[in-house]
């Protein structure tokens, strides 16, 4: 086996095993062991609770993790990115619906115009800010906020929790026919502790690798 190999090999299994691991966890924690009373029938899903894991979401942060160094700096970094970008989509979500309410965009472009360029003028107080990081955090926060109906900016999107019935008389506009219909304030919160997961996925495959991959011999004098 190449030297190369030997070092990307046990990285790549160590992945492939968290990777599985997390869409495991990540996929029974929402659908079936957190879900509201009543509503996990044998054979089928339950409906999730407001807190859920979002499965693709900490593979985000998994990557950004590798793409800002690998290293306990870079968990550091993508944490931190992590709580900027996702804070700033909090605000941009609760100041879009108050500007302009459904249908009418321009509230929630102005407010993404806005905080984009708060998030990079960021930079400015010096390299431990990872803009890099916090733009894909922002995104993701949107990229679940659309998923899941975009509750505020389009009337009851978020569908009405409060029993298992209600739910099924109004589910919102979210994802597979409104399962997944979320709460503004729950789509920020459910990102942000998936963006964690994910630094925490890559500071464990970083450290697990290394422990596994084989060290280079020493040269013989």
């Amino acid at each position: 086996m190449g030297a190369r190999a030997q070092a990307i090999l046990p990285l790549a299994l160590v992945v492939g095993v968290l990777a599985f691991l997390w869409t495991e966890f990540s996929l029974n924690f929402t659908f079936h062991w957190y879900t509201l009373s009543g509503s996990d029938k044998a054979g089928s899903v339950g409906i999730p609770h407001s807190f859920h894991l979002i499965l693709p979401t900490a593979f985000i942060a998994w990557g950004l993790f590798f793409c800002a160094g690998g290293d306990n700096a870079a968990f550091g970094k993508i944490v931190v990115a992590s709580v900027f970008g996702s804070v700033a989509a909090l605000i941009t979500m609760y100041l879009s619906y108050k500007t302009a309410d459904f249908p009418k965009f321009w509230g929630i472009a102005l407010w993404v115009g806005i905080f984009a360029f708060i998030l990079v003028a960021i930079l400015i107080a010096g390299d431990w800010y990872y803009v890099a990081g916090t733009f894909p955090a922002f995104a993701a926060v949107f990229l679940w906020w659309i998923a899941t109906g975009l509750d505020g900016w389009v009337p009851n999107s978020g569908g009405d929790k409060s029993s298992t019935a209600a739910w099924a008389a109004n589910k919102g506009g979210g994802a597979a026919g409104g399962l997944l219909s979320t709460s503004w304030g729950w789509v920020w919160f459910d990102t942000l502790v998936t963006l964690i997961c994910g630094c925490i996925l890559g500071i464990v495959s970083a450290k697990v690798a290394a422990l596994i991959t084989p060290k280079p011999k020493a040269a013989e004098g």
